[in-house]
């Protein structure tokens, strides 16, 4: 396992062209300070009734360097997948095919219980899939909608590692390379390891190496 602590983009200039042989990620993407700030994702809230620390954003504007390095790094015949909101994917979809992904579809993850809001609460989120080259899934028969129950009381956005082992698993073989720059609660570094993937990860959050390394998982 090797982690790293810094920016995300300056992060992956560090590792070598076409070293890598699937990423997984899920950025701080611009929309959840906006929901947060009007108290649609209140459980994302920074309070002293809450253990939750609120994290560094990334901006929409910087979309295109991360997308620009994320292809560089990945193997000719790699698989991508970003979690991300209904508006950020519009944002993301197009910029990844500018630089050379194939966009295959949105996966669905539901997530079995409603979420915060008003109009129509959300109960899934999107894993947008891209492809670099062409790669076959290890499983032709698994459907675009994953059900998995969401974490609760964990780190802010946390997935649920089986929900990343079926991304692993599709998209990779043991003893290849995961890689995340945004790892969060450590969610995919997890799944791949175990899976007996080699990992890599990066998050510039304190709070996200403090929360992973209580989890106590590898």
């Amino acid at each position: 396992m090797n982690l790293s602590k810094t920016d995300a983009v300056n992060w992956l200039t560090t590792l070598d062209t076409a070293s890598v042989d699937l990423l997984i990620t899920d950025p701080p993407y611009e929309s959840l300070e906006k929901h947060r700030k009007i108290g649609t994702t209140t459980r994302l809230k920074v309070s002293k009734s809450s253990s939750n620390q609120w994290f560094e954003i990334f901006p929409n504007s910087r979309f295109e360097e991360l997308l620009q390095e994320i292809y560089r790094v990945l193997k000719k015949n790699a698989h991508f997948y970003l979690f991300c909101d209904q508006e950020t994917m519009f944002v993301i979809k197009p910029i990844a095919e500018k630089v050379g992904f194939k966009f295959w579809k949105p996966i669905v993850w539901d997530k079995v219980c409603i979420g915060m809001g008003y109009h129509y609460r959300a109960r899934h989120e999107y894993i947008l899939f891209f492809e670099k080259g062409k790669r076959k899934l290890n499983d032709l028969s698994t459907p675009d909608i994953l059900t998995y129950k969401r974490v609760y009381k964990g780190y802010p956005t946390e997935k649920p590692v089986d929900l990343l082992e079926v991304l692993v698993n599709q998209s990779s073989s043991e003893g290849d390379l995961v890689v995340d720059p945004f790892f969060g609660s450590g969610s995919t570094l997890i799944a791949a390891n175990n899976l007996k993937r080699e990992v890599k990860g990066n998050d510039i959050s304190d709070a996200a190496h403090e929360y992973f390394e209580q989890r106590g998982k590898f």
